[in-house]
């Protein structure tokens, strides 16, 4: 099968949607499947061995001219080129002050618009490169956010149009009115135009559906897949002396919604716990300009609280350093102040054998039954979740049965073959439809 799958870059950082894309696109490729991985925006990052091609389309300076200037919507395609490189795009994708919502809501409503948006010159020149290069015979886009493309795709190529359905959700709360209802309000226009959606888990399939004001048997869902190599498959070693700290640990990007300052309170009241014995508290992962002061806020709590020398950020490691980083933990926790919709981070703890202390709203109540790897606890609620994490640190063999249970869990129920075998079903079904 032939399957043009467009994906969104995100501005340099490491992201779990790119890397969900990217896995996916290796197993679909491994399975005999022709998968060109279609960048959109700037270039994707991933911490595994990028599959993505070197051109970008839809590129971010472009856009962002074509949203701001009358002229560069009618300038020649070869000039635009220029600013579509790759090198280009990463370097302004650093200087910029990021990716935040607010800020970009006129270019979210053009983009939602399409065929009859300010950015329709670069609509155009991906659909002569498909039509010319890769004749798909389906083309998935990443997120329903790309819907705007939808229909003219459909149109000129005369193939069916898939959405993946990541978490749009939360980028489209934090638009400034009126584009964040305008940009709701052609977001369910648009999906209209799709064959049909792939959501990663029940909840946000069924939360999607009303969102979107589309059927619910119309959004499928493939549960997400890792890519465990690397991922040992027995269980690591789990006893140790009883003076060595029990290591905290969370992962995922520096940010408040992610929830770190949260952990940190928790910290600080497990540590006024009678009985709790000697803990760490380590974080890694994607630090970018806004992250900075957040993460300087956070330390300079720890320090008030004479906590900081048992907390450490270890930065953004590569792929062998996030594993690492990962089985060396005792406990794992990402207190997400939003409805988690993927959960990929708590999946990945998982697959090291590590449990987890989340909070119980979003995706996660599901994965906590899927795997049977960990405990829930009320969201935004640091005593709560203070209390879930002394559970653990108190019990080893309760740490040791729930790592063990969920390791057991993701390396058979959410591997990347797996999610590639359940994705190319339902293009099979939408094919079939057609």
């Amino acid at each position: 099968m032939k399957i043009a799958y467009i994906a969104a870059g995100a501005a340099g950082m490491y992201c779990g949607a790119c890397i969900h894309d990217n896995t996916l696109a290796v197993a679909l490729a491994q399975l005999g499947h022709d998968v060109p991985l279609i960048p959109t925006y700037t270039p994707t990052r991933t911490d595994e061995a990028n599959v993505s091609l070197p051109r970008v389309f839809f590129g971010g300076i472009n856009v962002f001219l074509q949203q701001k200037f009358t002229l560069f919507r009618h300038t020649p395609w070869w000039m635009d080129r220029m600013f579509d490189s790759p090198a280009l795009l990463r370097l302004a994708s650093r200087l910029a002050s990021g990716t935040e919502p607010a800020d970009l809501g006129a270019l979210t409503v053009s983009m939602l618009r399409g065929e009859e948006g300010n950015q329709r010159k670069e609509l155009r020149k991906l659909i002569a490169w498909l039509r010319e290069e890769v004749r798909p015979q389906i083309v998935c886009l990443t997120n329903a956010l790309l819907a705007g493309m939808a229909r003219e795709i459909k149109r000129e190529l005369r193939v069916p149009v898939v959405c993946g359905l990541p978490g749009e959700d939360v980028f489209l709360d934090g638009l400034p009115e009126p584009s964040r209802s305008q940009a709701r309000a052609l977001l369910r226009e648009r999906c209209a135009d799709a064959d049909g959606f792939i959501a990663m888990n029940r909840y946000y399939g069924d939360f999607m559906a009303e969102f979107l004001g589309v059927p619910r048997e119309r959004i499928h869902v493939v549960r997400p897949g890792l890519n465990l190599e690397g991922f040992a498959d027995t269980p690591r070693t789990t006893s140790r002396e009883s003076s060595t700290p029990i290591r905290i640990g969370y992962f995922a990007r520096i940010a408040p919604e992610k929830g770190l300052h949260q952990l940190c309170e928790a910290y600080r009241l497990l540590r006024r716990m009678p009985g709790v014995g000697p803990t760490r508290l380590r974080a890694g992962g994607y630090l970018g300009e806004t992250g900075r002061v957040y993460l300087e806020e956070v330390r300079r709590d720890m320090t008030a609280w004479g906590l900081a020398e048992q907390f450490e950020y270890v930065g953004e490691p590569d792929r062998g350093g996030k594993i690492n980083f990962l089985r060396e933990l005792d406990i794992f926790s990402m207190p997400t102040t939003y409805h988690e919709s993927k959960g990929l981070p708590v999946l990945e703890a998982l697959a090291c054998g590590v449990p987890f202390v989340e909070p119980a709203h979003g995706v996660v109540p599901e994965l906590a039954e899927a795997t049977g790897g960990g405990l829930l606890v009320k969201p935004d609620d640091p005593q709560s979740l203070a209390e879930g994490l002394a559970r653990l640190v108190s019990d080893a063999r309760l740490r040791e049965e729930l790592g063990r249970h969920g390791r057991e869990a993701v390396h058979r129920d959410f591997t990347a073959e797996r999610m590639a075998e359940q994705t190319l079903e339902i293009f099979r079904q939408v094919l079939a439809k057609q």
